[in-house]
């Protein structure tokens, strides 16, 4: 359930061992896609997609009783940040529409990032309520958290371990044999608790990092040190440290959300604030404001207001490579600039038409550049941006927040 960038990866593999697979998606755009062998998410190329359609083992649907009578049900849908919030909705609809076709002997596994106690106090319950079996007895229930990272060339789904758990042994039995036969290593822990909050922790543990380079690259600036060149100094100890770097924001469905959950658990539960995740947010929701106000002052040096200006953004999605743009950075640093009255224009081969940026002009590189800008603010450094097209823009302010282009042409973060 969910065909996105974790669910259809985890369709493709189930048809390549041998299961037959109902991808449920209720988007009917993306499964009109899926059924014409298009695929939107980078990390599954549309030559895979198609081997796996005409296998005819993999049906992408919207409709729920093409799953009836499932063996097993893997739920993988959003959950977002409602003003701050955990909305949990498209897990409680997705445990309604479940139970009504689930058999006894099913297994249900969800691997939506969620806070510590969903799987045990909302899901297991709510498919108890609806079909009046036991869970553990008549129906297994496990959580096993995603790990993809989209555009990884490195690590996919099969080769990166996966934890796994069950509401109780039976039930991590069940679980731990659908995925053995998936990936090459699981590791289980005790309860779905760990691993609920395994996930929070993995990225929590990013969120944190992050902040600190991104408040040291704004004072770093202010006090005409590079911070760039002091972290690859740095990444030179073979111990004690890990390389962390600046950005303009943090995207995607993790790090912006996820350890908000973990915050909110904690703030719930036990009446106590998680001050190192609320100071991350603060940080790095705030490095959108930086890149703007970087980018103000570079027009200044050239006695240009904003309003007015055109500003080129290459680069929209939150990740290199992928056309993901679920909370990136460069949405935010558009309205800003959009706001204060610049004209944006926009590279990013990757995003799809429906989900640009209204109001924001779309181009190629070398015809935004043709067509005359004002400014330049480099955001996601896709590989086939060619970069060496900004070699020689005739002075053009060019704000590099990837580290990426020669300083004698763009100025750093």
């Amino acid at each position: 359930m969910g065909q996105g960038y974790v669910g259809l990866p985890v369709a493709m593999r189930a048809v390549e061992v041998g299961y037959s697979v109902v991808g449920i998606d209720l988007d009917e755009r993306r499964v009109d896609h899926l059924r014409r062998g298009a695929s939107y998410v980078d990390d599954v190329p549309n030559d895979v997609l198609r081997r796996t359609l005409e296998t005819g083992r993999y049906l992408p649907t919207t409709d729920y009783d093409d799953a009836t009578g499932f063996d097993v049900a893997v739920i993988t849908v959003p959950t977002p940040l409602r003003e701050n919030l955990p909305d949990l909705t498209f897990i409680e609809s997705a445990a309604q529409s479940l139970a009504k076709r689930m058999k006894r002997g099913a297994t249900v596994i969800l691997e939506s990032t969620t806070y510590p106690g969903t799987t045990e106090e909302l899901l297991t319950p709510a498919l108890e309520d609806a079909t009046g079996y036991v869970a553990g007895l008549d129906f297994h229930v496990g959580y096993s958290p995603e790990r993809i990272d989209p555009g990884n060339p490195t690590w996919g789904f099969v080769n990166t371990p996966k934890v796994i758990s069950g509401i109780n042994p039976a039930s991590l039995e069940r679980v731990a044999a659908f995925y053995d036969s998936l990936v090459d290593r699981t590791v289980a822990v005790g309860t779905p608790k760990e691993a609920e909050l395994t996930k929070l922790l993995e990225n929590t543990f990013r969120h944190v990092n992050i902040a600190l380079v991104n408040e040291l690259a704004i004072y770093a600036h202010q006090l005409g040190v590079d911070i760039w060149e002091s972290i690859e100094a740095a990444s030179t100890k073979p111990f004690g440290y890990m390389k962390f770097t600046p950005g303009p924001g943090v995207g995607g469905h993790c790090l912006p959300v996820d350890p908000s959950y973990l915050s909110w658990e904690v703030q719930r539960k036990l009446g106590q604030n998680f001050r190192f995740v609320e100071l991350a947010n603060d940080v790095n929701r705030r490095m959108p404001h930086h890149v703007v106000q970087r980018t103000i002052e570079m027009l200044n040096d050239r006695s240009l207001a904003v309003r007015g200006s055109r500003v080129l953004i290459l680069g929209i999605a939150y990740k290199r490579n992928t056309g993901d743009i679920r909370e990136a950075p460069a949405l935010r640093v558009i309205e800003l600039l959009q706001s204060l009255g610049a004209d944006v224009v926009a590279v990013d081969s990757h995003v799809e038409p429906h989900r640009w940026p209204k109001g924001v002009e779309r181009q190629e590189l070398d015809g935004a550049l043709q067509g005359g800008v004002d400014a330049i603010i480099l955001v996601t450094d896709h590989d086939d941006l060619d970069l060496t097209l900004l070699s020689d823009t005739d002075g053009i302010p060019i704000l590099d927040t990837k580290n990426r282009l020669d300083r004698r042409v763009a100025s750093p973060l």
